[in-house]
C-alpha cells in the first residue's frame, strides 16, 4: 500500500532505475510484497517504465505543475499528457489552492475534470495540500468538489509533501469521512492517499484501524488506500524483520528510500 517516491531536481535515470528495484523487491525476504507504485517527475516516468513495465508495480507521475500548481491550465493538461504517452498508469495532480481560497470553486472542479479527461485510463489522485486550506471545512469542500468529478478507482490525496503540515490523523479523517458520505450518498467509491510525515509502521497502523472503522475492509487494498511514505518502507521491513528473527536491524541495513512524500 506504499508509493515508493523520489521528487528531487538531482534525480536521474540511473536514480530511478535503482528506486524501482527497491519498489519490486523490497527486501531478500521473498514473502514481502513489491509496493503499490513508483512516483517520479513526468521527465522520468519513461526511464521508471523500463524498470517495473509488465510487473504489479504502477508508474506514478506527479503533473499539473506540481507542488504549487501555478501554471496555465493548458501547461498542466500538457504536463498531464506527456506523462501519459510516457507510460505513466497513475497522475497525482494538484489543485489550484488560490482559486479555492479566492471562492473559485467551479474553476477548481472544471480544471479537475479536465485533468480527468487529459488522464484517458491513468487513474487519478487530486492532492488537496491541506496545510494551505487551512481549515477542516475547507478539506472537506475540496474533497467533495473533486470527488464529484473524479471516476471510481481514483483517489484523493492530503499533501504533496513538500510544505511543513502535511498527513495527520485529523486531516485523514476528515477525508475518510466525506469518501464514506459520498459513497453512501452515489455509491461511488474513491480511494484515499495520505501523503508526508507517515514514517513509522505504527503511525500507519493508526491511520489503517482509522479507514477500517470508517470505511470498512473493502478500503484496506492499495486499489483505495495509499501511503505516500517512502521513509515507512524501511520501518515496515525493520518490523518484518524483527517477526521474523526476534530482533531489530539497524536502520542502516536497508537501502536508503527517496524523500517521503
Amino acid at each position: 500500500m506504499v508509493d515508493l517516491t523520489t521528487l528531487e531536481g538531482k534525480d536521474t535515470p540511473g536514480k530511478v532505475a535503482s528506486l524501482c528495484q527497491k519498489a519490486l523487491r523490497p527486501s531478500d525476504n521473498e514473502q514481502v510484497p513489491p509496493v503499490a507504485a513508483v512516483c517520479v517527475y513526468p521527465s522520468m516516468v519513461r526511464h521508471a517504465k523500463k524498470q517495473v513495465g509488465g510487473t504489479a508495480v504502477k508508474v506514478a507521475s506527479v503533473a499539473t505543475a506540481f507542488p504549487s500548481g501555478q501554471a496555465h491550465l493548458a501547461t498542466r493538461l500538457a504536463e498531464v499528457r506527456g506523462a501519459v504517452a510516457d507510460g505513466a498508469d497513475e497522475i497525482d495532480m494538484v489543485i489550484n489552492r488560490g482559486a479555492f481560497l479566492a471562492g473559485e470553486f467551479s474553476r477548481v472542479q472544471d480544471e479537475i475534470a479536465a485533468v480527468v479527461q487529459a488522464c484517458g485510463a491513468a487513474a487519478l489522485k487530486v492532492i488537496l495540500e491541506v496545510s494551505e486550506l487551512e481549515t477542516y471545512d475547507s478539506i472537506r469542500a475540496a474533497s467533495f468538489l473533486a470527488m464529484e468529478v473524479i471516476r471510481p478507482g481514483d483517489f484523493i490525496k492530503t499533501s504533496t509533501g513538500k510544505t511543513s503540515l502535511n498527513a495527520t490523523l485529523g486531516n485523514n479523517q476528515v477525508m475518510i469521512e466525506a469518501i464514506r458520505d459520498f459513497y453512501l450518498d452515489t455509491g461511488v467509491a474513491i480511494g484515499m492517499k495520505p501523503a508526508g510525515g507517515i514514517r513509522t509502521a505504527k503511525q500507519a497502523l493508526q491511520f489503517l484501524i482509522a479507514v477500517k472503522e470508517t470505511l470498512g475492509d473493502e478500503w484496506l487494498t492499495q486499489r483505495r488506500y495509499r501511503f505516500g511514505a517512502s521513509s515507512l518502507l524501511n520501518d515496515l521491513l525493520r518490523q518484518v524483520e524483527k517477526e521474523r528473527t526476534g530482533a531489530y536491524q539497524a536502520p542502516y541495513y536497508f537501502s536508503e528510500a527517496a524523500e517521503s512524500y
